[in-house]
């Protein structure tokens, strides 16, 4: 093989893999029953499977405030949330409707409810995007919707359609609505998201609990190029050292 033809797959090599976030891939989307964070507590609601292991970052409410670090920003678009259980406003709230335990159980802790006067919005913070989301889904009804962005990019839309044909757990407080835990994540660099956007687009409200996210960094454009000039200049001078070898063997 030719030197000039090992220097150009060498370079597309690099390329490809400096360049993966590129390849077009779809959201995934997985459905189970739920998880519990501690198995002697099961009035908590359900979590991700992943709520104990490093590099994952949970939400549950119990506290009554609006969530949020460094990292991740929860905002309302109306500025402001209610705390009055039965308000029909968008708020934290700690009350029957609460999403239920793996087995129906009563969730007795605080939770998210989102209703028509104002969308809740969770978005990444600094330059960093969301590789998975997963949360608690509570007494499903229609109007139910949640929206992931990249930028202004949509990226996926479920509805309370699609979330209602594949939830299996109904719980007799919520008058046999479902429940369960949705995980949304990343399969390709094009399907990562850096804003959700949690509506309610008809009568009644959205209730969520524990939510958990993976937040990624992402290179500063800066230092892909920078990546992309070093890897340049590793194949160059691997090519320099090829031909000088082939020189001193001839």
């Amino acid at each position: 093989m030719s030197l000039k033809k090992i220097a150009c797959i060498a370079a597309l090599s690099t390329i490809a893999s400096l360049s993966y976030a590129g390849s077009a891939h779809a959201l995934g989307l997985t459905y189970h029953a739920g998880s519990y964070r501690d198995n002697t507590k099961v009035n908590e609601g359900v979590f991700s499977q992943n709520v104990n292991k490093a590099g994952y970052t949970t939400f549950d409410f119990n506290d009554g405030k609006v969530p949020g670090n460094d990292l991740v920003k929860y905002s309302f678009s109306k500025g402001s949330y209610s705390t009055t259980a039965y308000s029909g406003q968008t708020g934290i709230y700690s009350d029957v409707w609460a999403p239920s335990g793996a087995n129906a159980e009563v969730n007795k802790t605080d939770y998210l409810a989102v209703f028509s006067d104002s969308d809740t919005i969770i978005e990444a913070q600094g330059n960093n995007t969301f590789s998975y989301f997963g949360f608690d889904a509570g007494a499903l009804s229609g109007g139910n919707t949640l929206k992931f962005f990249n930028g202004t990019t949509l990226i996926k839309e479920l509805t309370y359609n699609m979330m209602d044909a594949i939830a299996t757990v109904g719980a007799s407080q919520h008058g046999g609505q479902k429940n369960g835990f949705f995980e949304f994540f990343s399969e390709g660099g094009n399907d990562k998201f850096n804003k959700i956007v949690i509506s309610q687009t008809e009568g009644g409200g959205f209730e969520s609990d524990n939510h958990t996210f993976r937040v990624e960094s992402v290179p500063e454009p800066s230092v892909t190029l920078g990546m992309l000039a070093v890897g340049g200049l590793f194949i160059r001078k691997r090519k320099n050292q090829k031909l000088q070898l082939a020189k001193e063997s001839a």
